[in-house]
């Protein structure tokens, strides 16, 4: 696979190697000072390719701008008394779907409760949560209504959200933003900064290019120009929208089309972390010092990139879907300066 390529794998497919990947999964890459640039690259690349297939979870630890993925049966007992990353920061929560009563999930309400208890169960609380889309199904206000109630059982009472495009198709597009609209003065994107890290909220659901790629669109895109001005390049930058913000998939739209604009203004940063959600499932990217990462749904799981007719809700044996559902938590440790990504599923 060529440099800046998307590497995605089936995460459920836990604890399998396929043949040619045996032993540099099993085996742990040497420490970095005693490899070559190129041998540190193979490294990490090896290592993306191993971790989609570990259990429950997977720590990302994020130094330098480059995301190391370590297999959390190695990692220690993070937040147990165990060898811990940093401070908790933040918890990615995505496509709840609440309203959603199909067969691949009857019960989303239960699944999201799930997760909620997961949270507030963490041995430290994060300072924030942060939902990449798709809250409800349908745009219904009986679905946000209950979003919201489901989502106050949160310890943490800090939310920031972006809007899906399952979040923006009532007639009037004015559910969302009549309850999350404030924070972006109801544009759908907008920034803050929490504990030396600045947060971009990006929407890129509103408008569709062919093939059903998102966009950003020319005014998000001069908005984020200024956002950046006369910031450090040392500064930590975290970057959230719902639809992947790098290409991959394009004939499902699993992408947006105009996302190389913000990454140019984007690659001068050490360190630069682009969350998605969308597609239900773990897919990770490095490119330089940006590291891509899309995450699982709580609600059902979608089909691989190519598998099958198209994406959509994707039915599996009802002891599988907890495994294929769940969150990514960030951590920030001060000195130095690194964030720290764990992946959980609900079982």
């Amino acid at each position: 696979m060529a440099e800046g390529e998307w590497q995605a794998k089936k995460f459920w497919n836990s604890g399998i190697n396929r043949r040619d990947e045996k032993s540099s999964c099993r085996n742990p890459p040497p420490k970095e000072k005693d490899m070559s640039d190129d041998k540190l690259l193979q490294s990490r690349r090896n290592a993306l390719k191993c971790m989609a297939y570990g259990g429950a979870g997977t720590l990302f630890v994020l130094a330098g701008g480059v995301l190391t993925p370590v297999n959390l049966a190695m990692a220690g007992d993070y937040g147990k008394g165990g060898s811990k990353p940093g401070k908790p920061l933040f918890v990615q929560i995505s496509d709840t779907h609440i309203g959603f009563n199909k067969e691949a999930n009857p019960d989303v309400n239960g699944s999201l409760t799930q997760t909620i208890d997961l949270v507030n169960g963490m041995a430290e609380q994060p300072a924030l949560i942060i939902h990449t889309g798709d809250i409800t199904h349908l745009s219904k206000p009986a679905e946000f209504d209950l979003a919201q109630q489901l989502l106050s059982g949160l310890h943490t009472t800090e939310l920031h959200t972006v809007p899906g495009e399952h979040d923006t198709t009532d007639p009037t597009v004015t559910e969302y933003f009549n309850r999350f609209g404030k924070a972006s003065d109801n544009k759908g994107y907008y920034s803050f900064d929490h504990a030396g890290v600045h947060f971009i909220a990006l929407i890129n659901v509103l408008e569709f290019k062919a093939g059903g790629l998102g966009t950003l669109g020319p005014d998000q895109l001069a908005w984020v120009a200024a956002d950046l001005k006369g910031r450090s390049s040392s500064t930590p930058i975290v970057v959230f929208a719902h639809m992947p913000l790098w290409t991959i998939y394009e004939p499902w739209g699993w992408g947006t089309g105009d996302a190389d604009q913000l990454m140019s203004q984007l690659r001068r940063f050490g360190s630069v972390t682009v969350l998605n959600g969308h597609i239900h499932q773990i897919v990770q990217k490095l490119e330089g010092n940006m590291t891509f990462h899309t995450a699982r749904s709580t609600s059902y799981p979608q089909p691989a990139p190519g598998e099958g007719p198209g994406p959509g809700p994707l039915k599996v044996a009802a002891d599988l879907l907890p495994k294929m559902l769940g969150i990514t938590s960030v951590s920030v440790q001060p000195h130095p300066r690194v964030l720290t990504l764990v992946d959980t599923a609900l079982a």
